[in-house]
C-alpha cells in the first residue's frame, strides 16, 4: 500500500512545482522531493560569485534576486574546507575531475556515481559508465556509494547492516525527466535505504549523497534544517 501511495502521489504532483512530501515505509520515516526537471530550474550550487563557499540554504537565496529556492539538499562529499570530493561542474564549468578508482570510506565503495543534470533531464550515472560515455552536463556532481544501478542494489548492500545514520540521495528515471530526492528521517542503513529507492519508488539509479550532515530545504513543509556549513548543494530555484 506505501508504495502505490507513493506512486499515486508522484503522478498526482503537479509540473510546475516541487512536491515534497513525507511518507512511510517498512518502519522507516522519509522525505521525498519530486522534481519535473522538463519543468523546473534544478541547479548545484557551490560557491558565490566572489569565490567563496556558499555553505548554506540562507546564503544561496541571497544571491538569487528575485527568486528563491523551492527545495535544496546537500549533493556530494566534500573536504573540510568545502571542496568537493569528487567530480563537480557549476553551470559548465568543472570544478574538480572524476575520481575512478577506489579509495576509502563511502564515497570510495565503488561503484559510486554521477549525477548529471542539463536543462531538460537529470540522469544519475554509475561512474565507469560515465566516463565511458561522457555525457554533457551542465552541472554535475560525483559521490557514493550508488544505491541503486540499473533497477539492482548495489552488491555490497546488507539486509542486516549495523552503520545506521540519517542519509540522503537522489534517483532519477530512465527518461531522466525525474528527479526524486530523499531524506530518512530515522536512521537507516545503505540496504534500507536503497530498497526504499529501488522497490518504493521505482528508480532504476540512484545516489548516495551522505550521512549524518544530510540536511532538507522544503519551505513546503515549513523546513529548512540548520547546521555547520555544506559543500556542493542541489535545489531547485523558482
Amino acid at each position: 500500500m506505501i508504495r502505490w501511495a507513493v506512486l499515486a502521489l508522484i503522478w498526482a504532483a503537479p509540473a510546475a512545482a516541487v512536491t515534497c512530501e513525507d511518507v512511510e515505509s517498512a518502519g522507516n520515516r522519509y522525505t521525498v522531493c519530486t522534481v519535473d526537471v522538463v519543468a523546473e530550474d534544478l541547479r548545484l550550487f557551490l560557491r558565490d560569485d566572489d569565490g567563496h563557499i556558499l555553505g548554506n540554504f540562507r546564503n544561496i537565496d541571497d544571491t538569487l534576486d528575485d527568486a528563491r529556492l523551492g527545495f535544496a539538499m546537500n549533493a556530494g562529499m566534500h573536504h573540510d574546507d568545502r571542496a568537493p570530493v569528487g567530480h563537480f561542474m557549476q553551470n559548465g564549468v568543472q570544478v574538480m575531475r572524476v575520481v575512478p578508482n577506489a579509495g576509502p570510506g563511502n564515497f570510495g565503495l565503488l561503484p559510486n556515481g554521477v549525477l548529471c543534470i542539463n536543462e531538460a533531464d537529470a540522469q544519475v550515472y554509475e561512474t565507469l559508465r560515465f566516463v565511458r560515455e561522457a555525457p554533457v552536463c551542465r552541472d554535475a556532481t560525483q559521490s557514493g556509494p550508488m544505491l541503486v544501478i540499473d533497477a539492482a542494489l548495489h552488491p555490497r548492500f546488507l539486509p542486516d547492516g549495523t552503520s545506521k545514520y540519517i542519509r540522503n540521495g537522489v534517483g532519477t528515471s530512465a527518461d531522466g525527466s525525474t528527479a526524486m530526492f530523499v531524506i530518512s528521517n530515522d536512521v537507516v542503513n545503505f540496504y534500507e535505504f536503497g530498497v526504499f529507492f529501488r522497490d518504493v519508488l521505482r528508480m532504476p539509479n540512484a545516489l548516495y549523497f551522505d550521512g549524518r550532515v544530510s540536511r532538507l530545504h522544503a519551505p513546503s513543509l515549513g523546513r529548512s534544517d540548520p547546521g555547520f556549513r555544506l559543500g556542493p548543494i542541489v535545489g531547485v530555484v523558482e
